[in-house]
């Protein structure tokens, strides 16, 4: 049964902080340091409450209504007062936000235990309990707002005297929360891969929740925020929020323990029907229609619409999710995710990532037991109505053909497409799919998401970019399948990998044909059925072109930047070492030795919070464009099978017209690619003739993203040119 309190109506508005949690201080003291006045306040005087109370206002004690200077008697009215109140300056104005025009004041409202910035208008609040509210806010037509002593604001805190049991955790990457993290304001993608990583690591483990510990005040007695020039209205319950400046909420359900990070320059935006529950929201999201969010954190410039669900959840920058399901999944920024069958689980998905319609990743039906795990790197494309089953693991850019896919999978190679092979059942596996035949949509990706990258604040190197430290090193991973599939199918069994990727490297280079039987791939699905490789010297011949072009666009940038050839050549003999392994964070990458130091400074103490990691992250994103360049000298050595002290004047010439080459290549592929939409009778038979397609959906002449191209080309040419020169 309820438990319902009867107490004196005099006590309403004060002890908000229960007498065991004030620690020698009183009530008010957190709630002075919330509320930033720049003016001083007064009690009221006579002629000002007789005047209120003319006004049908009641308060239970007028001694506690504190006013300034600039105080309107005539702008409150009807409202009932309870506890400490104070009201910043009035002026004879109206705010006005788009179609919305209040007079400043207040009105008709419920007001307990609250501070007021200047120039407020408050119009129809029904409760409003315990609020800290900015200048310039408008609040209209509010069923309620309360806030608690212990309210913790979407943290993974614990109040004093709480219990574990209160803490809110996101139990992300596996649907059994072993992977579990403490949310805080501030996290980003790295922080929760790594938390909820080396999980065997307890040391680790225990150093990362008490950085996050740092971060929060155990003690009770912290108010609701609304920040300046703040819009809320029509809206149901809001409880224990705090709120940035500047945003618009609207037609809102239910807001319950959240923290809102909204400002001028990115102002965030929560409208119709929506019901966010325990998480915390980045500067500038959106959030429309229907949509319910529990124990989530949504990152900056992020948007969800359309009824879409986000249940113990992280979803990075720059993303969006509409109509869809996602539970228990970690996803890296720029993720785009549509249709109403869309469902994704216990997931992490690396970033730059796209869930086509009725793709379903993780139900309980996989397995006997709750979901296990699906990890996918960079550009993750599960096609049209794909289901897959945990575990599996998938390289960078990925794209699966709609089908059913009943085994766990472990695909190594990038850039790949993998397809059901019905009527023979077998599973096919594509490497350098996207090189091969649609380079259009692959290298247009880049510039989509950096255009797509809204953050005010870019602190945080995240990589775009297809060809990459992270995608080069699983080409060269690939490539070691591909010769020890080809080798083995050649050689037969009996002998070692060595051998095999000898063998098959030398058929792969070679002039002989490679048909005639099936190439076998092993330790791709778990499954009795075969998996084949398909074009396999294509794939091989793309993966080392597109691995030389990489380091090629490394060393011309560093070309161009060096006073002479003089100090190029003395910069590349400097560089040591061998080819380093990197490891995507949330978007950033960083070399695993980088990160292996950091993971150990942290295990001793060296790293305070969560904050100082950050730093890190930045130092990091200072670090990469050298990080990046070592890599591609290492990754240019490898492939061409010479030292960086074989290198000479007539090598990086050689390797300057081969890049030349290449561009030319992937700029006639990116038309070639879009033209074939143009080519395709099918495509043109609703139309009455070629012309009318052309203004229905565009001249291939007109494409932004071609033309871009062809310039680009045309500078590479003459700064090619002008680098030969230079040499």
């Amino acid at each position: 049964m309820s438990k319902i309190v009867k107490k004196k109506l005099t006590e309403l508005g004060y002890n908000f902080v229960p007498e065991a949690y004030l620690q020698d201080q009183d009530e008010y003291v957190y709630r002075n340091r919330q509320f930033f006045a720049d003016h001083t306040f007064r009690r009221l005087t006579d002629s000002e409450i007789n005047c209120l109370v003319r006004q049908d206002n009641v308060a239970s004690n007028w001694q506690d209504i504190w006013v300034t200077d600039h105080f309107l008697p005539e702008q409150i009215k009807n409202n009932r007062f309870y506890g400490m109140v104070r009201i910043g300056d009035m002026q004879e104005v109206y705010l006005e936000f788009r179609d919305l025009k209040l007079p400043c004041g207040i009105y008709n409202s419920t007001v307990i235990s609250c501070d007021f910035g200047s120039t407020v208008a408050v119009h129809n609040v029904r409760y409003m309990s315990h609020f800290v509210v900015g200048s310039e806010v408008m609040l209209a037509n509010i069923n309620e707002m309360e806030t608690s002593s212990s309210a913790k604001f979407g943290n993974g805190m614990l109040k004093r005297g709480d219990v574990e049991e209160r803490r809110i955790r996101l139990e992300l990457c596996n649907e059994n929360g072993g992977r579990s993290v403490l949310p805080f304001d501030g996290m980003q993608a790295g922080d929760v891969f790594l938390w909820s990583r080396y999980r065997d690591d307890h040391v680790l483990q225990t150093r990362f929740q008490e950085m996050a510990e740092a971060h929060f005040c155990v003690e009770h007695g912290h108010y609701s925020e609304i920040g300046d020039r703040s819009v809320i209205k029509n809206t149901h319950t809001i409880k224990d929020v705090k709120i940035g400046t500047d945003a618009y909420i609207k037609g809102v359900n239910k807001l319950k323990n959240l923290t809102i990070n909204s400002s001028s320059e990115s102002f965030t935006q929560i409208g119709e029907g929506c019901e966010l529950v325990n998480g915390i929201i980045g500067y500038g999201c959106r959030i429309f229609y229907g949509v319910k969010a529990v124990r989530f954190i949504l990152s900056s410039n992020s948007q969800l619409k359309y009824g879409a669900r986000l249940i113990n959840s992280f979803l990075g920058d720059n993303s969006t999710i509409s109509c869809c399901e996602v539970l228990n999944s970690l996803i890296f920024p720029a993720h785009e995710q549509h249709h109403n069958n869309s469902f994704l689980c216990a997931s992490v998905v690396k970033g730059q990532s796209n869930m086509a319609a009725g793709a379903t990743v993780g139900s309980n039906h996989n397995s006997r037991a709750a979901d296990g795990e699906i990890v996918a790197g960079r550009g993750f494309w599960p096609g049209l109505c794909v289901s897959l089953k945990h575990n599996s693991r998938f390289a960078a850019y990925t794209l699966i053909v709609k089908g059913d896919f009943l085994h766990e999978l472990d695909i190594k190679f990038p850039f790949c497409l993998v397809s059901n092979e019905v009527d023979t059942n077998r599973l096919v596996i594509l490497p350098g799919y996207w090189f091969l035949y649609n380079m259009y949509a692959l290298m247009r990706n880049t510039s989509k998401f950096q255009a797509r990258d809204k953050r005010k604040f870019k602190n945080q190197y995240i990589e775009y970019d297809v060809l990459a430290p992270d995608t080069i090193n699983e080409m060269f991973e690939a490539m070691r399948e591909i010769e020890v599939a080809v080798g083995k199918t050649f050689s037969g069994e009996g002998v070692t990998p060595e051998t095999w990727s000898a063998n098959g490297r030398l058929h792969l280079l070679g002039e002989e044909s490679l048909l005639g039987q099936p190439i076998l791939l092993d330790n791709v699905e778990y499954s009795k059925r075969k998996v084949v490789l398909a074009k396999p010297r294509e794939a091989y011949l793309v993966y080392r072109r597109m691995i030389r072009y990489y380091a090629a666009l490394e060393l011309i940038h560093a070309l161009e930047a060096s006073a002479s050839s003089v100090d190029f050549w003395t910069d590349i003999a400097e560089i040591g070492g061998q080819r380093e392994p990197f490891e995507n964070i949330g978007g950033q990458l960083v070399p695993r030795q980088k990160l292996d130091n950091l993971l150990d400074q942290v295990r001793v103490g060296g790293v305070p919070s969560w904050h100082d990691m950050h730093a890190y992250y930045h130092e990091w994103s200072r670090a990469y464009p050298r990080d990046r360049f070592v890599h591609a000298v290492h990754a240019l050595a490898e492939i061409s099978g010479t030292s960086i002290g074989e290198w000479d004047d007539t090598f990086l010439q050689t390797l300057l017209t081969d890049a030349l080459e290449t561009k030319r290549w992937i700029c006639a592929e990116i038309e070639s690619a879009r033209s074939k939409d143009y080519q395709n009778t099918f495509k043109q038979m609703l139309y009455d003739s070629y012309a009318e397609m052309e203004e229905v959906v565009g001249k291939l002449a007109d494409n932004d993203f071609i033309n871009k191209e062809k310039a680009a080309l045309l500078d590479f040419e003459r700064t090619v040119e002008r680098l030969s020169h230079k040499l």
